[in-house]
């Protein structure tokens, strides 16, 4: 009796131990999908390896891979076993001059063995001709969404750094209108100043902080927006890190490049898919070729009326031949059906030609809208310099009895208008950058 509790005692011991592996390493894994330090590179690294569509994508290419397997294995020999097994209850009389007989034995059964080889046949002359077009084309479907998956996720990373940095800016006014709102209130205490100026201060404090936590709802929403571009899980937390000095460093690009129709995505899939389509208008062409087709038979006759002895007795039969079907005339369809595959492809030629008349629209947009960000980006930033400057004289003009407080809240007021002015600017002009970037084609995977 001891040794039996003593091997339950075991087996639970070591079923809790491989339950409490499992439960780690599932820990681990939920671990290992979040980002510890969510720079953008990192961002868009994990955007493309968790984006559903992009899994999805990568899905299809497999799926493409093994589509063109199965098609590709009619060349080879398609080898087939059957059986069959009958039991005649009543057997077929036969009419002669004789008299009546019956034909047959009660029971009949034929195993074979057959193999058909394909020679020529138009369907899988398609497949073998357009087996790497259809290759490239999943892979370049791949490969276009996650050029958008990047630029999407690009812009929304610097949307919420742009809130992120108004809710500092705002942090920031709040501590300094606190501290002005102190002055004023001793200053009213002491007689120095009526009522007017710590109102003014107070007033000021509490726009702020609306205007703080308005900017705080909304970043909320812009991480979550950012997490479902990212396929990122939605409880939890993602921290964002990013280096401000790196970025202005990041902000300069050569605009002299001109937009090379052949970089672009959209480009080489409409040229992967023309190929494809000139393809189908071979396959329809090729209608008036024939099939032909192999094969080889061997088959074993079984007769006896006796179940327990019809397998006793063999009686061989084996034949090969070729089928040739030559299609001769089919109501004209041959025809119709090669016009409608001409039809598709000239439309995929118009297609082609939109694309490259909308690439250049795209890259003039892409191209102006950079250089005013750039502009108003270095404008901004010159502004933000020097309302910290006239901030810092007029707050001690203030203290000083120089100065009123209202110049004071105008100056607060001009140097947080530059700062989330600059800041928005910096991110605007980051992101004007990539869609840039994207109509030049320089966007690559």
């Amino acid at each position: 009796m001891f040794q039996f509790f003593k091997k339950i005692t075991l087996l639970v011991f070591i079923f809790a131990l491989l339950l409490s592996t499992e439960v780690h390493a599932q820990d681990t894994a939920a671990q290992d999908s979040l980002l510890d330090n969510a720079t953008l590179e990192r961002v868009v690294q994990y955007a493309i390896a968790h984006q559903p569509l992009i899994q999805q994508s990568l899905l299809d290419e497999e799926s493409a891979r093994a589509t063109i397997k199965s098609k590709l294995a009619d060349w080879y020999p398609q080898i087939n076993l059957s059986a069959n097994l009958q039991r005649n209850i009543e057997l077929q009389t036969l009419v002669t001059g004789l008299g009546t007989f019956r034909s047959g034995t009660n029971y009949t059964s034929a195993p074979q063995i057959y193999a058909t080889q394909t020679i020529f046949n138009r369907d899988v002359l398609l497949a073998a001709k357009t087996s790497r077009v259809v290759k490239e084309n999943t892979r370049q479907t791949t490969e276009s969404r996650k050029i958008d998956v990047t630029v999407n996720v690009t812009k929304a990373f610097y949307d919420f750094l742009a809130t992120s940095q108004q809710i500092k800016v705002g942090q920031g006014d709040v501590i300094r209108l606190q501290q002005s709102l102190k002055t004023a209130t001793d200053q009213y205490n002491a007689g120095l100043t009526d009522k007017t100026d710590y109102k003014r201060a107070t007033i000021a404090l509490s726009n702020t902080l609306a205007s703080l936590n308005s900017n705080k709802e909304l970043l909320k929403y812009k991480e979550e927006y950012l997490k479902s571009l990212m396929g990122y899980p939605v409880n939890a937390k993602l921290n964002i890190v990013y280096d401000t000095l790196q970025m202005e460093k990041e902000i300069a690009m050569d605009t002299i490049s001109q937009v090379d129709i052949t970089q672009r995505i959209e480009y080489k899939l409409f040229q992967t898919q023309r190929a494809l389509q000139e393809a189908n208008v071979k396959y329809q062409k090729w209608s008036y070729l024939p099939s032909l087709n192999a094969y080889y038979y061997n088959i074993s006759y079984f007769f006896n009326n006796s179940f327990g002895q019809l397998y006793d007795t063999r009686y061989p039969n084996s034949y090969v031949g070729g089928t040739l079907i030559w299609p001769i005339f089919q109501g004209f369809k041959r025809n119709a059906n090669i016009k409608i595959q001409e039809t598709n492809l000239k439309r995929l030629d118009w297609d082609i030609t939109n694309l490259k008349n909308t690439v250049n629209s795209q890259h003039a947009l892409a191209l102006s809208t950079y250089r005013a960000n750039l502009v108003n980006y270095n404008t901004l930033k010159q502004n933000m310099e020097l309302a910290k400057e006239v901030y810092d004289v007029i707050q001690l003009q203030y203290r000083n009895g120089v100065k009123t407080y209202l110049e004071v809240i105008t100056s607060e007021t001009d140097l947080r208008t530059a700062r989330i002015n600059y800041f928005n600017s910096l991110y605007a002009v980051l992101a004007s950058k990539i869609d840039l970037q994207k109509a030049l084609g320089e966007i690559r995977y």
